[in-house]
């Protein structure tokens, strides 16, 4: 096919060879369509998934706020931030995406994707960057600068990953070309590109927030960790082998260090106890990371044991300080009896009570009440049936034989009322309808003691201006889907008769579960 003269044979040959190579082409630019649109698909259903686990943990990370706000206060407050910033910026990303997708009837027919006009009008006038071009650009920076701006300076390396993650070219916004020549990024990057492309580009930029909102996280975590795992934030335990003592009995009790192994050993030791020194080998000894008290209960009454011990740690001396006490009693003429979560009892779960007598072993001690049974030690279970009050009765024998009977009477409650939930948020939420397409219908028990699993296995959904939707599960159906597309920006959807249920006590009749309203966003 090079130069000289062709024959007429040769002429029709070199056609034949054009056509072929002009057919392979257009195959593989099918295939290339196709596969940006399955690159698309996978990158869309990542994005799912890593949204519910940074919603998972930023829903575990507010109930640790709640129980230590000193802790993960500070923590929480910059992961809500980074989420608010990263759903800002995802949902302008969707909607640009719906946009481009409007006038295509099948989104999954990759290969009529193929043309490049819709962005090409809406990001670029002629050689300079329309409005949207400018939005565009501008939020992709607006948010690399606001969430490095909200990281504490401990997280350089994840700032790091978010500058290379939303990079924008040069220091002039410019990208260079194969040919050595200068382009400004938004045109290198979406300027003439298939539409099924640029819609693969823009899912890749939402798996980068998602991404970058996951990496942030952890890395705060991390470092919460090893904060936590430092020598310095350790406390010291005092081990009993029962939790009072008679006046003139032998005290036998260990202090321990939070994480006890034989390489926790103290260089120091300087304790005392109610003021006097103790004296290694009399007083104390240490064995397998324990320092084991051998002193003397002495009197009735509480006793302190202070001082600190005294670790070297690459180099320097880190002090560890004990405070810990312990109570010398006189021999008991009545049981002990306690609720471990409260005075009450509740129908429908297992309720953990205590049952001790001071000085008389475990085995030794009996309990009776209707519904109740021993697990182990001094732990009962109690089931109770009907009624609104039940009487445990305890009781055991001294050394010295004399017998001990004490009963004792809790009320019985039933479990309150659950609330439902969305997403893991009772009452009331604010979401767009595609969260909401995807979001797991709950039943909560806020501010109740024990932690029980609950289930739905259905609900009632209410879009205004639509009939109900009896949905069976705990998603949205197809049809509650169709009428939640119905519903506009601010409109109130309710989500009511939820029946929930215990997973592991099916038979038990919860209270009705209070409705939930979520305000759409979009």
């Amino acid at each position: 096919m090079a130069g000289g003269k062709a024959t007429p044979r040769q002429k029709m040959i070199n056609l034949m060879y054009l056509i072929f190579i002009a057919m392979l082409a257009l195959n593989m630019g099918k295939e290339v369509l196709s596969a940006f649109g399955l690159m698309n698909e996978k990158l869309e259903a990542s994005n799912i998934k890593t949204t519910e686990n940074n919603t998972a943990f930023l829903s575990g990370l507010e109930t640790k706020a709640s129980e230590n706000a000193e802790k993960f206060g500070p923590l929480l407050e910059d992961a809500k931030k980074i989420k608010e910033l990263s759903v800002e910026y995802y949902q302008y990303l969707e909607n640009l995406k719906k946009e481009m997708m409007a006038d295509v009837k099948d989104p999954k027919d990759y290969q009529v994707m193929d043309k490049t006009d819709y962005l090409d009008q809406k990001f670029f006038q002629g050689d300079q960057l329309g409005a949207d071009g400018k939005e565009f650009l501008d939020r992709l920076v607006n948010y690399r600068s606001q969430i490095t701006a909200v990281m504490p300076k401990e997280l350089e390396s994840v700032k790091s990953s978010v500058k290379s993650r939303f990079e924008t070219g040069d220091e002039n916004g410019k990208v260079e070309k194969r040919d050595g020549s200068k382009q400004d990024w938004l045109n290198y990057n979406f300027e003439g590109y298939p539409l099924v492309a640029s819609l693969t580009k823009i899912t890749s930029l939402q798996a980068d927030i998602k991404a970058t909102e996951e990496d942030a996280l952890k890395a705060m975590l991390q470092g919460q960790l090893s904060s936590e795992v430092s020598m310095t934030n350790y406390t010291t335990l005092l081990e009993q082998e029962k939790s009072a003592f008679y006046a003139g009995e032998k005290f036998a009790g260990n202090i321990v260090l939070g994480r006890k192994d034989a390489t926790t050993k103290p260089n120091e030791v300087n304790l005392t106890i109610d003021g006097r020194k103790l004296t290694e080998g009399t007083d104390y000894v240490i064995e397998d990371g324990k320092v084991r008290l051998t002193v003397s209960a002495g009197s009735a009454g509480d006793h302190k044991i202070e001082g600190s011990l005294v670790f070297m740690q690459d180099g320097e001396r880190t002090e560890v300080p004990v405070s810990s006490t312990f109570a010398t009693i006189t021999k008991p003429n009545a049981a002990v009896i306690s609720a471990d979560k409260m005075n009450v009892v509740y129908r429908g779960v297992s309720n953990p009570i205590t049952i001790s007598i001071p000085g008389i072993p475990d085995n030794n001690v009996s309990a009776s009440a209707p519904g109740l049974s021993k697990q182990s030690g001094s732990k009962y279970a109690m089931n109770p049936g009907t009624g609104r009050t039940v009487s445990i009765t305890a009781s055991g024998k001294l050394p010295d034989g004399q017998m001990i009977k004490t009963s004792s009477e809790f009320r019985i409650k039933d479990i309150p009322r659950p609330s439902g939930s969305v997403r893991g948020e009772s009452g009331s939420a604010k979401m767009g309808k595609n969260n909401l397409e995807i979001s797991t219908i709950g039943a909560l028990l806020e501010d109740f003691d024990f932690d029980l699993n609950l289930a739905v296995s259905g609900f009632k959904f209410k879009v205004p201006g639509q009939p109900t939707v009896d949905v069976n599960g705990n998603k949205l159906d197809d049809r509650a889907k169709s009428a939640l597309k119905r519903a506009g920006r601010g409109d109130a959807v309710q989500i009511f008769d939820i029946e929930a249920y215990i997973t592991n006590n099916k038979g038990y009749k919860l209270k009705k579960v209070s409705p939930v309203v979520v305000e759409i966003t979009n």
